[in-house]
């Protein structure tokens, strides 16, 4: 049977009803038609709830009654028969939810027949080199595209507040902005953080003393190094205006590919 998913936190308050349930021409302003709601598309298969702690509170007796008679009743139509089954999801907690009135116990014990707790990333970072791997199939990356070890490593190491959802937006941003196949810890957005390695925290300068400029050129070089010659890239690493950076490279005649 068919298997239909939708998003309740994603729908205004004011429409959810007749998201789910449908609505009867005429049955108030702006319903031109007759519409189909969800359990109806779903009969004789199944419904995916998710963020039903989104759900207001007064359509869970709705909701509820749908489940436990296998009918409802369209907005402004008459009660209609269904063979749907029911899979809910959540990011809160109920618990505190029905202790401060959000969500109705009976409606939670209804749907929590077969109650699966899924762990946040961070409690299974074993499983995100396989969603980085789902990821890039999905946006069609295509074979030759990955990320390199030190990438994996640090991503398994971040806490994921997001959770999987964070994960797949980290991974749709490096591949738009990525200058190569094989992705680096420098093509990690800013917001997630990026790693210093002990490597960079010092400067093993000769005893006999080092020239200021000269360690400008070389930081120059070495941020075009990590950045494969992306000027753009260089500037955000090296924390500078992309036209300062031009500035050093004409003044210590940098050629980049």
């Amino acid at each position: 049977g068919p298997f239909i998913a939708v998003n309740c936190a994603a729908i205004p308050k004011d429409l959810i009803e007749s998201e789910l349930f449908g609505h009867i021409k005429g049955s108030f302003t702006g319903a031109i038609k007759d519409r189909k709601g969800k359990f109806s598309l779903a009969n004789g298969g199944t419904l995916f709830l998710d963020e039903i702690g989104e759900l207001p509170i007064d359509l869970q007796p709705k909701l509820l009654r749908a489940l436990q008679e296998q009918q409802f009743e369209p907005v402004g139509g008459v009660s209609e028969q269904v063979d749907v089954r029911v899979l809910a999801a959540t990011n809160r907690n109920l618990d505190e939810a029905m202790q401060s009135g959000e969500f109705r116990e009976d409606l939670y014990y209804r749907l929590a027949v077969v109650p699966i707790e899924i762990p946040p990333l961070r409690e299974r970072r074993e499983d995100i080199p396989l969603l980085l791997d789902f990821f890039l199939h999905k946006r069609q990356a295509g074979t030759a595209v990955g990320f390199s070890d030190q990438v994996i490593a640090y991503l398994q190491k971040y806490n994921w507040p997001g959770n999987v959802r964070e994960l797949e937006n980290v991974v749709e941003q490096m591949l738009i902005l990525r200058s190569s196949d094989v992705m680096e810890l420098i093509d990690l957005p800013e917001r997630i953080g990026r790693p210093v390695t002990s490597a960079n925290k010092v400067l093993n300068l000769p005893e006999e003393g080092y020239s200021l400029e000269a360690l400008e050129q070389e930081a120059v070089e070495e941020a075009l190094r990590r950045c494969r010659g992306n000027k753009s890239k260089a500037a955000v690493f090296l924390q500078i205006p992309r036209h300062t950076l031009l500035y050093r490279l004409e003044k210590y005649n940098i050629h980049t590919s």
